[in-house]
């Protein structure tokens, strides 16, 4: 495969997986507006359409498409998301100054779905301009940014859970805890530049950092399969479920990606961005 090829390929996955992200998180804040809040409601459901758009114009590339126009492409969902960033950091900053008493989204998870835009923003800036991290600096600052994500996933399970799910709350605030450890010595290890970053050291942290996410992600498959045969009690939608599923899912598929790279597997070109 030619680096062009791979930029395709690259640049389609990312904008499929995190531009249906980015349509549920406007569903999500929607329907924790309040029924006056008709100026927001409306704006959720217009960036809902204009992802859900991106999302099938994403699907109609093939990896045989100029790198040009994907080039272009990413530009133009790069200027969409820098827009929803805008929204979720408003609805944030109307939350904090209680200017929407009643709402129910929690000021954490707006937080939370503005990081991953802004996360996804940068994938497309850096996917354009071909700058190639290095592996190692690419390993710490993905397991950063997706044990934060974790643990937040952890957090809002235990707080939708109705109380009288009583195990179900444990266990969602034993990944909350595990995972805020995880991501306290990945912040440790991030500190510690260039020292820490030995292939012994990287692949245990690799290695543990599996362990813990698919025990999450197992848990999050249960507690998906649990509501939507409306087994337990809560304020969780299926979708959110779903959702928080998936992002598990994609974070053992990037530790993967690394583990190979680490072993010789897989060359680097595929970690973060490319030259093309």
């Amino acid at each position: 495969m030619t680096l062009s090829d791979m930029f395709v390929t690259r640049s389609l996955d990312e904008v499929r997986f995190w531009s249906r992200i980015m349509k549920e998180h406007s569903f999500f804040l929607r329907l924790g507006f309040r029924a006056e809040d008709t100026q927001l409601i409306q704006e959720a459901n217009y960036f809902y359409a204009l992802f859900e758009n991106i999302e099938q114009r994403a699907s109609s590339f093939g990896t045989d498409t100029d790198p040009n126009t994907i080039m272009q492409f990413n530009n133009e969902v790069h200027t969409a998301v820098s827009y929803i960033w805008a929204f979720k950091r408003k609805v944030l900053g109307l939350i904090l100054t209680c200017q929407l008493p009643g709402q129910n989204n929690f000021p954490l998870l707006v937080d939370h779905v503005s990081r991953e835009a802004n996360y996804f923003r940068n994938r497309l800036t850096e996917l354009n301009q071909g700058t190639l991290e290095p592996l190692p600096d690419a390993i710490i600052d993905e397991n950063v940014f997706f044990l934060k994500i974790m643990a937040d996933h952890a957090k809002f399970i235990s707080h939708l859970l109705d109380p009288s799910e009583r195990k179900l709350v444990d266990q969602a605030n034993d990944f909350s805890h595990d995972f805020d450890q995880l991501l306290f010595q990945a912040q440790d290890l991030d500190s510690m530049r260039p020292q820490s970053q030995t292939e012994p050291l990287l692949s245990q942290f690799l290695d543990q950092n599996r362990v813990s996410v698919s025990s999450l992600r197992d848990f999050k498959r249960t507690a998906r399969e649990l509501i939507e045969a409306c087994r337990i009690k809560s304020t969780i939608h299926p979708l959110l479920a779903d959702h928080v599923f998936r992002e598990a899912s994609r974070f053992l598929e990037i530790i993967d990606v690394f583990e190979a790279a680490l072993t010789g597997k897989q060359p680097a070109e595929n970690m973060r961005t490319l030259e093309h």
